[in-house]
């Protein structure tokens, strides 16, 4: 138990990296490590999600777990194809987005299908504390803890220590996400949508032409190195879906690191009655505008007001419209895009409009479009010799 001088010296830390504008990779390794000085843990497992499906768009592992990603497809199915009071998706709507499964179960760890099923059997942890990352209504992604055999479990001091760090990981995680690309990073784009089907075993079967460029520009990026855990959640989302347990498609929105956003859906393609045992369809695709707009837009932390104003500019209308549109007068308008202006870090529509758009759509515009109506990717002029290397 962190003593509270301690605690505060933790949360101060993470507080500090969460508004440094840092890095997506970054604020996490330097939060997960401050978290570590205050709540020891053996291994740590933390994911990012679409805040809009809460379905995985990256994970990365520390301590005993780096490196380990053969089980990620297993875990996927189990935590996003079942559900208990302790996993991610309910502790997304839970009152208190933290708790601990030894506390939780009364220390009869075994109640929990995820720890006995695959925890225990594969990593031998005999306990498991889990945060999810909230902030205004909107889940941005999730840490779990874990501790072996021979040590304390999580007490009710760690959950509540863990809890107040809430909204300082969410507000990490969706700056983070939004952190701009230096240069290095760009690179060519996959064009077209690509295709998996899923059999009845949870493997894939069949893909389209593609398929494999487009798992590569997954495990790149801010996916976190391997696209496994992230099918398997939309697969394990799907055969709920089938189930009758859910009534939401699977679907997440991803950027990879050469700047696309990808969106992934998954639909069960099993009739009615066969309790989502059949074949899954795993779409995968450039995602178009209107498609991550309301995802960066929240990214910003906008007041309901900011982001009526910010949906109005991305439509082009000038700040008398806004105000016409609003009902409310265009100092008003002005005020609120002075805000908006500071939240997004730019000085002008111009660069909102750039800021929005920039990872996906902004340096491509202009390149030719590809047979899917989408843009290509640019092709590099031809070398033009000069008189020196033509000799």
């Amino acid at each position: 138990m962190p003593t509270p001088l301690l605690a505060e010296r933790v949360r101060r830390d993470v507080d500090v990296v969460s508004r440094a504008g840092l890095d997506l990779e970054t604020f996490l390794e330097e939060a997960v490590e401050s978290v570590g000085r205050a709540v020891p843990a053996v291994g740590a497992c933390l994911g990012t999600h679409d805040p809009a499906t809460f379905l995985l768009t990256s994970a990365r592992k520390y301590g005993a777990l780096r490196d380990t990603n053969t089980y990620d497809h297993e875990f996927g199915l189990i935590e996003y194809g079942t559900s208990e009071p302790t996993a991610f998706g309910e502790l997304a709507r839970a009152a208190v987005p933290a708790a601990g499964v030894h506390a939780v179960t009364d220390g009869e760890v075994e109640r929990s299908g995820r720890m006995s099923r695959f925890m225990k059997p594969n990593f031998g942890f005999a306990d498991e504390l889990r945060l999810v990352f909230r902030e205004a209504g909107a889940a941005w992604g999730a840490l779990a803890l874990f501790r072996g055999p021979d040590d304390a479990p999580f007490g009710t001091a760690e959950v509540e220590f863990m809890a107040s760090l809430t909204e300082v990981f969410a507000r990490g995680v969706r700056t983070g996400m939004l952190c701009r690309l230096s240069e290095s990073d760009a690179g060519a784009a996959v064009g077209g949508p690509a295709v998996l089907i899923v059999g009845a075993d949870d493997r894939i079967t069949q893909m389209s032409l593609g398929a494999e460029a487009r798992l590569r520009e997954l495990s790149s990026g801010d996916s976190g190195g391997d696209p496994a855990g992230m099918i398997a959640s939309l697969l394990g989302a799907a055969r709920r879906l089938a189930r009758g347990e859910t009534a939401t498609m699977p679907r997440s929105r991803v950027r990879t690191s050469n700047g696309t956003w990808l969106v992934l859906h998954a639909a069960p393609l099993s009739a009615a009655g066969d309790r989502g045992v059949g074949d899954v369809v795993v779409t995968i695709e450039e995602a178009r505008p209107p498609e991550i707009v309301s995802l960066v837009v929240a990214a910003f932390d906008l007041t309901p007001r900011e982001r009526d104003v910010t949906q109005l500019v991305l439509q082009g209308l000038d700040t008398k419209e806004i105000a016409a549109s609003l009902h409310v007068s265009p100092w008003t308008v002005q005020d609120h895009l002075k805000t908006v202006f500071l939240k997004a870090d730019v000085r002008s529509r111009r660069e909102l409009i750039s800021r929005v758009y920039f990872d996906q759509y902004v340096p491509r515009m202009g390149a030719e479009l590809s047979p899917s109506g989408w843009f290509a990717p640019a092709v590099p002029e031809p070398r033009q010799e000069t008189a020196t290397s033509s000799r």
